[in-house]
């Protein structure tokens, strides 16, 4: 990733800092609690993160690691890939955001999978929670991975019949697509919203032996992502409206910095 920074600016450096303090204050108390429930017999599990209940060094933990996604995501946000296009307006820095969210949750799921081996094999002692967590971590990386591609223009698009169309009829065709997408969200929304909100008021639960509270908070996350989805769509009209006409070919789908990157890696080795 290029290392220019491309919205923060003087802030860049601060959330650098509060990102490394918060990741590491995360890594000790984590780890503190990681190393006393396998080696030390600790009674506190993660049973007991979804239920602090005035545990001091579970708070602690819990606010780490919420200020280190934060941190880190927005310190992440504002340096981008090779091939993504510089962000245009807060939306598509929300996007961004988002995107560096669900690429820390990739890395948490693998974390998570990590540590159940490690606890089954080699402590003899399997976890009741891992799995669920996975879950959970993955239904929230499947719902902010379709914002980025909405905000990447990444989605599924058909170009054969709009590459022959003027360029009014593509902007008249970009309308349509938005204002359908607009539709289902104010449906979604319009039907959905009781049974959010009653799952929520009553923070729902998996019904497991962890019992975390999966469907009440997958479920809100669908209405309040499909949301952002939506604005996302309308801001990406906005900002594409005056562009020139663009004509794909199969070789728009060609990366050409990954290919330079895998000649570079067989011609070291």
């Amino acid at each position: 990733m290029d290392q220019e920074g491309v919205w923060l600016g003087p802030l860049r450096a601060p959330m650098r800092m509060a990102a490394i303090v918060f990741v590491a204050a995360a890594i000790l108390t984590g780890g503190w609690l990681i190393f006393s429930a396998l080696v030390l017999g600790s009674e506190i599990g993660m049973h007991q993160m979804l239920r602090p209940d005035g545990l001091i060094s579970v708070k602690l933990t819990l606010w780490s690691l919420l200020g280190a996604v934060i941190f880190s995501s927005v310190y992440l946000s504002d340096t981008i890939g090779m091939i993504e296009p510089k962000p245009r307006g807060f939306f598509d820095v929300l996007s961004l955001i988002v995107a560096r969210l669900s690429m820390i949750g990739i890395v948490a799921v693998v974390v998570v999978m990590f540590y159940e081996v490690v606890a089954r094999y080699v402590f003899e002692r399997p976890t009741l929670w891992a799995n669920e967590l996975s879950l959970w971590i993955a239904g929230f990386i499947f719902l902010f991975a379709g914002q980025y591609a909405m905000q990447q223009r990444s989605h599924i698009r058909i170009y054969i019949i709009y590459d022959m169309m003027p360029r009014w009829a593509q902007k008249a065709s970009d309308c349509m697509s938005v204002l359908l997408i607009w539709i289902f969200t104010i449906s979604l929304v319009w039907g959905g919203y009781d049974e959010i909100k009653a799952k929520l008021l009553r923070m729902e639960t998996f019904g497991t032996a962890w019992d975390p509270p999966i469907p009440a908070t997958i479920k809100f996350a669908i209405l309040f992502i499909i949301c952002l989805v939506a604005v996302q769509a309308l801001s990406n009209l906005i900002a594409d409206w005056n562009k020139a006409p663009e004509h794909h070919t199969p070789a728009d789908e060609i990366d050409e910095a990954e290919i330079e990157s895998i000649r570079r890696t067989l011609e070291d080795s």
